[in-house]
């Protein structure tokens, strides 16, 4: 992930001018990432969102840079849960779109990608971020994440979209037993969805409250949550540190191995 913004819970502000955010985009790809998600809005609880014209400015600059340098073959994924920064990232260069609300938030969103042909993912989330936390009350996780996120693919369907991942939002208006629940509930999750998964749990606050370690002290922490991950079933992890990632991707594979 690499966040173009001054307030993200982890990184805020390290990659804040073009430049910068292009080097670390480049140097992820050394490192081995399949996939770049650039961003240019903090989604942590409480964030307030920007407007989209400061979104678009943040992000597509980067999104230009990195697709001028980096093989076709390279995934760029535009972070964003707005119609109008999508279509401007894809623009770009981008040929993700990644939406932590699964076209909730702005369903204009779920069309802008199936036009012009880009894969979408689909995150489950209640409310906004800035809200989130605030509607907590679950019965079964797992069922109604599968539920509601089986709602968003048969919608981005209905839009056209073709290629369609999920994301069951770990950490995104869940309690630290929902986020436990859920990595425990993959297999059944990517078993009733029949999309590919992709599980994001770097440095994130469940990490913190089982460890007391603060973000940047979370590796170990993150290092445990990604192997469940991919034992799991994940087909995609989204990681800050990916050099440490990809050890913790190869040996958890190996291991998953019949």
């Amino acid at each position: 992930m690499l966040n173009c913004t001054p307030d993200s819970f982890s990184d805020g502000g390290r990659f804040a001018s073009v430049e910068a955010a292009v080097v670390a985009g480049l140097e992820m790809a050394g490192q081995g990432a399949d996939w770049i998600d650039v961003g240019g809005e903090s989604t942590r609880p409480g964030a307030q969102p920007v407007p989209e014209a400061v979104e678009i400015a943040r992000v597509v600059p980067v999104i230009e840079g990195l697709r001028r340098r980096l093989s076709t073959a390279m995934r760029i994924s535009i972070d964003t849960y707005k119609a109008g920064t999508a279509r401007a990232a894809l623009t770009a260069g981008a040929t993700v779109v990644n939406d932590i609300s699964g076209g909730r938030l702005d369903p204009r969103i779920l069309r802008v990608a199936a036009e012009a042909g880009a894969a979408i993912v689909l995150g489950h989330l209640r409310g906004a971020p800035a809200t989130m936390m605030l509607d907590l009350a679950f019965a079964d996780v797992v069922v109604e994440v599968a539920t509601e996120l089986g709602e968003r693919i048969a919608a981005a369907r209905a839009a056209g979209c073709r290629e369609i991942w999920a994301d069951p939002g770990i950490g995104f208006g869940k309690k630290i037993e929902h986020n436990l629940a859920l990595l425990r509930g993959l297999p059944a999750l990517r078993s009733k969805l029949a999309v590919p998964l992709m599980v994001g749990v770097s440095r994130k606050a469940f990490i913190g409250e089982l460890t007391g370690k603060p973000p940047a002290q979370r590796a170990f922490g993150t290092a445990a949550a990604l192997g469940a991950a991919v034992r799991g079933g994940a087909d995609a992890v989204r990681v800050h540190d990916v050099d440490a990632a990809r050890d913790v991707v190869n040996v958890a594979r190996a291991l998953a191995r019949d």
